[in-house]
């Protein structure tokens, strides 16, 4: 199959002509966020399984031929063992199979000409009706040469295999089953296999209607957390040390049926003092905290950074300085989301943005990065908190319909904290359509404040 050039309009045309599926509360994408919101219902075992089902049968449906017409693959084969399910494998899993059945091989073709793209299962099961199965033990007992037979009647001319040294996501086919496939394949065929790497890539960082419908109940769930987190129910001054309140957020989360996918980060700090503070530090009047939280549901994540200052007594406001900190991170966060267009490199974007902030007179750290089916998602890297030059992983190309943790900080000094240089992180999730980035629940634009009396 020849290779189509159509720059994502197939698929943009394919994800839209689906139905749009409500959230169980309906959140609206919003520029603003909202101060102190409370945490939105949550979903039982049993709904969010008819939602993470729905949701990815139309993913199936929508986003595989697309992105195989795309790539000009016509055959993509894709291999997990229980307990050992590589990432788009694991993505492509149904809800009530939440591991693959000692090795289950899955098979999409497209036959061309129009026809619908084949989904097979050469397992004993069937997926959830997801994928046809496609094999019978009793006709051919070796799984291998099932699938190699299955390839072979459909004689494709480039054969897919998730294998890449440059992103883990694309990087599924071990050694070992690599080996056992080449060697069942027919001669012939064996040099049409091809790395499945634009594939994988592809499929893992495409976000759907239904998932943006439902990702700014999914964001307001996580930024309601961080609310609770940094309010007096928690945070005592002078008594409350940074590590409490991270397995606090632990504990919210096991109460909430929802699990992070790191560990709660939470950072203060302190005039006259360098660097952050962790641990058993005790927090304190006058002290600016940082948290870093994620959390994973309805199998989207979300990756947020607030700050926070406690009001020394007799504080009503947190200092002109810090204020103005988080300001400037605002302003390098609107610097950045500028740059967002549609085949542009995360490379050019992170140089242009530190070029135009850095004219601005501020001082940026730009290491954003997309998030969806994974927190540290499958696309584009835009910087690391280490490397602010060029890197391989920012090779890639900026696609639409994609889902950005917007992660940065700008340094400062504080006149108020003596000419202090204050690290000021911010970190919000937002949606990026192929013409615009929007934000999706808001982002921080004003310190949360902690009193500090009773």
């Amino acid at each position: 199959m020849a290779k189509q050039v159509v720059s994502g309009a197939a698929l943009v045309a394919a994800l839209f002509a689906l139905p749009a599926f409500a959230a169980p509360v309906p959140i609206s994408m919003s520029e603003t966020e909202e101060s102190a919101p409370a945490v939105p219902p949550i979903l039982s075992a049993r709904e969010r399984a008819e939602t993470e089902n729905r949701i990815l049968a139309a993913r199936l449906d929508a986003i595989v031929p697309a992105i195989m017409r795309e790539e000009g693959i016509d055959l993509w084969l894709l291999v997990a063992r229980e307990y050992f399910e590589e990432p788009v494998v694991a993505s492509m899993l149904d809800a009530e199979n939440m591991h693959a059945r000692r090795r289950t091989i899955l098979i999409f073709h497209d036959p061309g000409g129009g026809k619908a793209v084949e989904r097979l299962t050469v397992s004993r099961y069937g997926l959830g009706g997801l994928f046809a199965p496609a094999w019978d033990p009793a006709k051919q007992p070796d799984q291998w040469q099932a699938a190699a037979d299955i390839i072979a009647v459909r004689n494709p001319a480039r054969i897919a295999v998730n294998t890449s040294d440059l992103y883990q996501f694309a990087d599924g086919m071990t050694v070992s089953q690599y080996d056992k496939f080449s060697a069942a394949l027919p001669a012939a065929l064996r040099p049409r296999i091809v790395s499945g790497q634009g594939l994988a890539i592809r499929w893992l960082e495409t976000r759907t209607p239904a998932e943006m419908d439902l990702y700014p109940t999914i964001e307001r769930t996580a930024h309601a957390v961080i609310g609770e987190a940094f309010s007096r129910a928690v945070i005592k001054p002078g008594v409350t040390t940074a590590e409490q309140v991270q397995w606090w957020y632990r504990d919210r989360l096991l109460q909430l049926g929802l699990d992070a996918w790191f560990h709660p980060s939470i950072g203060i700090q302190r005039q006259g003092v360098k660097g952050m503070l962790e641990g058993a530090e005790v927090i304190q009047p006058g002290d600016l905290l940082w948290t870093d939280f994620g959390i994973t549901y309805l199998r989207l994540n979300t990756d947020t950074q607030h700050l926070a200052y406690v009001l020394k007594p007799g504080e009503t406001e947190a200092p002109a300085g810090l204020k103005q900190g988080l300001a400037n991170s605002n302003r390098v966060q609107d610097i950045l989301t500028r740059q967002f267009v549609v085949g542009r490199s995360g490379n050019a974007v992170l140089a242009l943005a530190r070029e135009e902030a850095k004219a601005s007179g501020l001082d940026p750290s730009i290491y954003s990065h997309p998030i969806g089916l994974h927190g540290h998602g499958a696309g584009p890297s835009i910087g690391f908190w280490d490397n602010q030059n060029p890197d391989p992983h920012g090779s890639g190309l900026i696609q639409a319909n994609t889902a950005w943790s917007i992660e940065l900080t700008s340094y400062a000094a504080v006149p108020e904290w003596g000419g202090q240089r204050v690290d000021f992180r911010a970190e919000e999730n937002a949606f990026f359509d192929g013409k615009e980035m929007r934000y999706i629940d808001g982002r921080q634009t004003k310190l949360t404040l902690i009193p500090s009396g009773p």
